[in-house]
């Protein structure tokens, strides 16, 4: 990890940081409150339709306009104070390594995540209060789970800037954006893309549309030159509501894993 003063680029406003740092303890405290009720994922989700018959025609020259013109957004406020959190949480505690959930919704996936792997911190990223507030397995999150709300794209910059030791890096069921105009709207169509290839040694990721992971493999082979299958998995113990939703609609999921060397 680089060695130089992290208050040079995070903010240093103490009373914003500890308003922060309570995020955690403030989500475990409303799952108790917001339950999901059981008859929400009882109905049938509809398939995937866009207007792509496949990759889209666009995509290699978009990933490739990224690779070579690095992101420049600036990056947010309040994105700076939740990695805070995140750096400070890992900096004092003695697990060797993170995983990272980002895009997790509800936290599921992150608490199954956190259980399964106690020799890890596991890191819940979603851009909504509402949706980490939701999850509906536990009022209380495992030590080594932590939830911050903040845009993944701006953690993402700062963990590799800061050089963070991500092992695994997972993203289940991300919005599709189905329709063939917002293909900049899906990861690998996005300016941050190619900051996913440093960020962690694996990558998985997991949908409902097999078109969004084989526009991800085919991105992912622009970036980094290695070329990855998508496989359908069979799901015994769905690790998202949305899987669950999915699943019991009938459809199939897909999986893509990646290596970042």
């Amino acid at each position: 990890m680089k060695n130089k003063k992290i208050t040079s680029l995070l903010v240093s406003n103490e009373s914003q940081f500890n308003r922060t740092s309570n995020l955690s303890s403030e989500i475990s405290a409303k799952l108790a409150n917001h339950h999901l009720t059981s008859n929400l994922f009882q109905y049938h989700s509809k398939r995937v339709t866009s207007n792509q018959n496949g990759l889209h025609k666009n995509l290699d020259v978009i990933v490739n306009k990224h690779i070579y013109h690095p992101y420049q957004r600036p990056i947010r406020q309040h994105n700076i104070v939740a990695f805070n959190l995140l750096y400070e949480k890992f900096s004092i505690g003695k697990l060797p390594q993170i995983i990272l959930d980002s895009c997790c919704g509800t936290a599921m996936s992150t608490i199954a995540l956190a259980e399964k792997n106690p020799d890890a911190l596991v890191v819940g990223v979603d851009q909504s209060i509402y949706r980490l507030s939701k999850n509906r397995q536990s009022t209380l999150l495992p030590e080594n789970c932590l939830l911050i709300q903040a845009n993944c794209e701006d953690i993402w910059r700062l963990s590799v800037e800061y050089q963070l030791p991500i092992t695994h890096h997972y993203i289940y069921y991300p919005n599709p954006w189905p329709k063939s105009v917002h293909l900049k709207r899906r990861w690998h169509g996005h300016p941050v893309f190619p900051y996913l290839q440093p960020l962690a040694k694996h990558t998985i990721l997991r949908s409902n549309w097999l078109l969004y992971l084989a526009e991800f493999a085919r991105a992912w082979e622009l970036l980094t030159g290695l070329l990855f299958a998508v496989n359908e998995v069979s799901v015994i113990e769905p690790v998202t509501l949305f899987e669950k939703k999915y699943v019991n609609s009938g459809q199939a999921a897909y999986e893509l894993v990646l290596s970042s060397s």
